[in-house]
Parts: structure tokens; sequence; C-alpha cells
């Protein structure tokens, strides 16, 4: 199975940014490789399951299905009905993450498909270049001189119902900021707030089970790592022991490569049970001092302009 794949950042709010890539019949407002775009059937851009047919700049005729469309987590899934290139089983994904360091847009494309053994890397390089990277050029020209905010425009804390969503760009490539980042005993080297901190037992920090021992402000805190994902670069954990009034509390990070410009967007969230009167403190917290803080350190500790 193949991946394409292009990222960007775009400097608007996630609410602009969707409101104009949610429309399947759009792709002739802002990309200049198409030409043309109608939907089948007289069906509506937003029906799940409509075609939209529509012609590149270069001629080519091509058919897609839209198969998702999620207003809550802006994101759209699309197949090849007709295909614009020689492969099989496409499956494409258009999505847009708010950075909230900046009130920004992460916006990624991707799509896994298989191509034939003596296209290998092919349609790989071509998609990910000329379909995906210029298309995502586009869009931002687009939304620089069009976009808008809607009038009804709600930003979702996190992935619903996660209580905190922190999200920021670290100036240096993913696999320098993961290999800090995945180190479970690790956060003492880069949270000015968290001078010590040790794996319980001796394990190894990568160890999915383990659990880190640290100070924290005036309390001790035990946390269990229960996801590390060197694939998708990312790791959950759940607090065992806390003096905060809280209790189920799951939190993780995760990071994804902007292809763009060699930079990390960083997504960390938290969920859990407290009082609402508590959670007026908790929240805000939580977001600033302990992921928005962690995030700043890494970006000077590694950015590179």
């Amino acid at each position: 199975m193949a991946q394409a794949l292009a990222t960007t950042i775009i400097d608007a709010p996630v609410e602009t940014v969707w409101a104009i890539l949610r429309d399947f019949n759009g792709l002739p407002v802002w990309n200049p490789g198409v030409s043309e775009s109608t939907i089948e059937d007289g069906r509506a851009a937003d029906s799940v399951g409509c075609i939209r047919a529509f012609t590149l700049a270069d001629g080519t005729f091509v058919r897609e299905r839209l198969l998702e469309l999620d207003d809550s987590r802006y994101r759209m899934a699309y197949n090849f009905e007709t295909p614009a290139f020689p492969v099989e089983n496409y499956i494409a994904v258009l999505e847009a993450i708010p950075v909230t360091n900046g009130d920004k847009s992460f916006v990624r494309w991707s799509a896994t498909f298989d191509e034939a053994q003596a296209d290998k890397g092919t349609y790989v390089a071509l998609i990910s270049d000329a379909v995906f990277a210029s298309g995502l050029k586009a869009l931002a020209v687009h939304v620089a001189k069009h976009g808008v905010q809607p009038d009804d425009a709600q930003r979702w804390q996190g992935l619903r119902p996660a209580k905190v969503f922190t999200s920021s760009v670290i100036r240096a490539p993913v696999a320098a900021v993961w290999e800090k980042m995945r180190d479970f005993a690790g956060m003492k080297h880069w949270h000015e707030d968290i001078p010590q901190m040790e794996m319980i037992g001796g394990v190894r920090s990568d160890t999915v089970s383990g659990v880190r021992d640290f100070i924290f402000g005036d309390g001790q805190l035990h946390e269990q790592l229960t996801l590390l994902s060197d694939r998708e670069h990312a790791f959950r954990y759940r607090i065992l022991k806390s003096p905060m009034p809280w209790m189920n509390y799951h939190a993780g990070a995760r990071l994804y490569p902007v292809t763009d410009s060699g930079h990390t967007f960083a997504v960390w969230t938290a969920d859990w049970i407290a009082a609402p009167q508590d959670d007026l403190e908790l929240i805000p917290n939580v977001h600033e001092n302990v992921f928005q803080k962690a995030f700043d350190t890494l970006d000077r500790q590694l950015g590179q302009g």
C-alpha cells in the first residue's frame, strides 16, 4: 500500500478554512488544477455518497465519491470512481486541525492506494507534489484573499469530549521532536517546572504500562503509559496518583510533519472528570502551564527558524 501526503500551516482560523474545504463541489473555486466540477444526479455537495465529476486543467476527466464528511472534526474522505491515475483502492482524506497557539490551521491531505509494480513510487511523488502540495499552496492563497469566518462558527475543544486541546508548531523535524517526547521519563528535560522525573521500578521509559513518578508544583504524580506509537509519533497516558481534584484523567500527544517547511505540528489533548467549578481552574492550567509550556520549551530547544 502506497501513501501520498502533503501538509501545511494556513494563517487563518480552522472554521474559515473548513468553510471552503467542506464544499465537495468547490475545487474550481480555489484549485487552479481543476477547471470545472458538478455533482451528479442533482445531489447536494454535502450529501455523503454523492459523486463529483470534474475536469483537470490538462483535460483529464475524474469522478470521486464522498465517503465521509465530518463537520465536528473538519475532515472528509473520498475515493476514485473514475481514476485520474492508474492506481487501485484509492482513498483520500482532507482534514483541517486548529493550531491553538496563534489560531491558524494545520491542513493535511493524504491518500493510500495500490500501484502496479512497474509504477512503484511514481504516483506517490506525483500525487504528493503535483496534486496535494500544489493544491494546498493554492488553498492558502485563496484563504488569504477570500476566506471569511462563518457566522455560526463554534470551535470544538479537542477530540470531543476532551476538555483540553492544545496544538502548536515546533520549528524542527518530527524525528527530532519525537526523539525527545517518546522518552516517557524525559519531560524533566523539556518542561521547566518538572526538575525530576523517574520511572518507578527502574523499567525502561518505552515500556507500555510503565509508571513515571515526579513532582509538579506542590504535589506528587504517578502517570502510566498506555500507548506508545513510533508509527504515528504518538503516546497516551493516565494518572494513577495526583493531588488535583479530578478522576479518570487520560491524556496524549501526537506529532505530524509539516511537509512544506520541515517543521512539526504537535497536538496534546486531555480529558477527565471533575466538578465544574474545579474545571474553571484545571482546564486553563493544563492548557497553558503544562502542554503549551512544554511545546514552547521544545521549540526553543530545537527550533531552526
